[in-house]
């Protein structure tokens, strides 16, 4: 019995939407798989600047700054930039002022000229930082452990001048918070083994690090100044290079995040990542929307071919020889990435995962307005 015409374009598709996705995890994520992280430097090198931005972020600052300050690296300062705080931020940081010697405290005042975003906090805190090499992180995030700094210290290579790191969230309950830490374990997947492969495309600004003068002869975020958001991605996407960019994803090396706990905050969060990547390089729009598209299509085609009795056995035989590939991939990437927790529900959040970013896709056609906090 012949295939009909439907039939044949619908296996066509999904038989080349199955290429696209294992040529990403076979010939892209396995990378970061087999990668051997270098071994930290036997002992401390060169000073460092931490910066960190903080808005309203009294609370977060209580329990994670001193833990920041508390590194076992020698010669290190902590720049923190008060942007416009008004829920006592300012009175806190005075008072660790005093407690701790290598914090230095930069304060934006409300009225100040050419705010956008988080970036203009940024570019003063790294106007202050004292020493070329700056590792940044945000207010809500924690060090795994004291020997952070050490891991994320400038590199010997001279050539080395951008680091990314990576920050998982921290586990609470419910399928919100599954469907956040997964979505940040597929993205960090993605930008890490990239920057392995030769082709860095984003960071995250709560575990990253480059050099002061990479900042300053780039002109610091003068290309992208007018959008709220970008000061981590858009700044990587522009001036990260196959020989310039490291990656760092040892346990010691990572740095834990406060997820959102609803979804419209969470949304609201995407909603700038989404802005900021509009204005990624074309190679890497074309890349990436490529990727989340073709696999989005996978599933749609998976499901009609099962509708027509012809396809119904072949598609299910090559559903279950993809996720047999992929479970040899990505449970020992979720374990790697500190996501143990997930590898029983990856299946599912994996489908989950594409249905949300084709979602908030169209969202973000809708929604406009995007703010730092």
């Amino acid at each position: 019995m012949e295939l009909t015409l439907v039939e044949l374009c619908l296996a066509g598709v999904f038989i080349f939407c199955f290429i696209v996705q294992l040529y990403f995890s076979l010939f892209v994520h396995l990378r970061l798989l087999t990668y051997k992280s270098e071994e930290p430097l036997p002992t401390p090198q060169k000073p460092i600047t931490v910066i960190i931005c903080a808005r309203n972020e009294a609370k977060n600052l209580t329990g994670f700054l001193p833990q920041v300050l508390a590194q076992d690296y020698p010669d290190f300062e902590v720049v923190v930039v008060n942007d416009r705080s008004w829920d006592g931020t300012e009175e806190l940081l005075e008072q660790f002022a005093k407690d701790y010697s290598r914090l230095k405290v930069v304060t934006v005042a409300e009225g100040t000229k050419f705010i956008a975003g988080k970036k203009f906090a940024v570019t003063m805190g790294i106007k202050a930082a004292t020493h070329e090499w700056l590792v940044f992180t945000d207010a809500d995030c924690f060090p795994a452990s004291v020997n952070w700094l050490s891991e994320m210290q400038q590199p010997p290579d001279e050539h080395t001048e951008l680091m990314l790191g990576y920050s998982p969230y921290v586990h609470k309950s419910g399928l919100l918070n599954a469907l956040i830490r997964f979505e940040t374990f597929f993205t960090a997947v993605n930008y890490l083994s990239f920057a392995i492969k030769g082709m860095p495309y984003m960071g995250v600004g709560r575990n990253m690090a480059y050099q002061k003068s990479l900042f300053f002869k780039n002109k610091g975020f003068a290309a992208h100044m007018h959008i709220p958001s970008g000061d981590d991605d858009l700044f990587v996407n522009a001036h990260a290079t196959p020989t310039n960019t490291v990656i760092r994803v040892a346990k010691d090396a990572q740095v834990w995040s406060e997820p959102n706990t609803s979804l419209g905050a969470y949304l609201k969060q995407k909603k700038r990542h989404f802005g900021a990547g509009k204005l990624y390089k074309t190679k890497h729009k074309v890349i990436l929307t490529s990727q989340i598209v073709f696999q989005f299509l996978y599933y749609i085609a998976f499901a009609a071919c099962c509708f027509f009795k012809m396809l119904l056995l072949p598609a299910i035989a090559l559903f279950v020889l993809s996720l047999i590939i992929r479970s040899f991939i990505y449970p020992k990437l979720l374990r790697r990435l500190s996501y143990p927790g997930l590898v029983w529900w990856f299946p599912i959040l994996d489908i989950l995962l594409f249905v949300f970013l084709v979602f908030n896709g169209i969202l973000s056609i809708f929604v406009k307005k995007i703010q730092w906090k």
